[in-house]
């Protein structure tokens, strides 16, 4: 039964319901349980209802995980064997490769490329530059250094360098451009 005296005090009789996984919750007593929820055999004011839940409910994790927590306390899975290096991924030594000598790359420009692109690029201070010697084209994103980009006006060309974090590392790229072409040469260098 629910109701409220003048004061506005809840005076609703709840009941304490459980479900399958062993969590408990209130519900109005004079209303039928929801769906998958049963009696816990508690029932009262909302006040004592919540007292008898904070007693009895002293462990929150619900009965799957806890039983599942047990079973593998009780025979834990086997350790991850180490990874080696004939085993690593052909992307963990990107870094190493483009750290050594330099690569072909070239601006990577939507929707049009073109040195105007590039110039509009380098003054917002971000570039994505694409390694294209690499399997199927490794394109970085470079956040250009202020100070380090170099017009050479009467060669035709552009040196950008800037920094990036690639495979956790973080690097510096270097790269000079044909501004004819928008491609050219480039490396890394380890921070």
């Amino acid at each position: 039964m629910s109701w409220s005296d003048n004061d506005g005090e809840d005076r609703t009789i709840y009941k304490v319901v459980v479900n399958h996984e062993e969590q408990y919750s209130i519900w109005p007593a004079d209303r039928e349980n929801a769906l998958g929820w049963n009696d816990a055999g508690k029932s009262g004011t909302k006040a004592e209802c919540l007292d008898y839940i904070k007693e009895v409910w002293t462990d929150m994790r619900p009965l799957s995980l806890r039983k599942r927590m047990e079973e593998l306390a009780q025979s834990p899975p086997p350790p991850l064997p180490e990874p080696s290096a004939e085993a690593a991924p052909e992307g963990d030594d990107l870094v190493e490769r483009l750290s050594q000598g330099t690569h072909p790359v070239e601006a990577s420009l939507r929707p049009e490329k073109s040195v105007q692109a590039l110039k509009e690029c380098i003054e917002r201070g971000y570039v994505h530059l694409k390694f294209t010697g690499t399997r199927g084209g490794t394109e970085l994103g470079v956040r250009l250094e202020s100070d380090a980009v170099a017009f050479d006006d009467r060669a035709g060309s552009v040196r950008l360098v800037g920094g990036l974090t690639l495979n956790y590392v973080k690097v510096r790229c270097v790269a000079d451009l044909d501004l004819n072409t928008l491609a050219g040469q480039g490396r890394l260098e380890k921070a």
